[in-house]
């Protein structure tokens, strides 16, 4: 299992746009992998859970990816956060 935190930037916070990227890349990988927010959790690769965290600028989000390919998925969003 790998984890890794981010914060969300953006004014708008994790809304539409960054989401679909988001679960755009978690979808290329074999591994589960699961975002949370305080007590909430959800599968990054579905795009209504992502938006059902409802994520704001400032928010610590936690990335847990488990299985196979975790490093690299790991790595790719943890580049990817950076941007978000």
């Amino acid at each position: 299992m790998e984890r890794f935190s981010f914060e969300v930037r953006g004014a708008a916070g994790l809304h539409a746009r960054p989401a679909a990227d988001l679960v755009a890349c978690a979808q290329q990988f074999a591994c589960n992998i699961e975002l949370s927010l305080g007590s909430e959790h959800c599968d990054a690769k579905r795009i209504f859970g992502v938006l059902g965290l409802d994520a704001g600028q400032g928010d610590t989000v936690v990335v847990t990816c488990e299985g196979s390919d975790e490093h690299e998925a790991r790595m790719t969003l943890e580049q990817l956060a950076q941007e978000l």
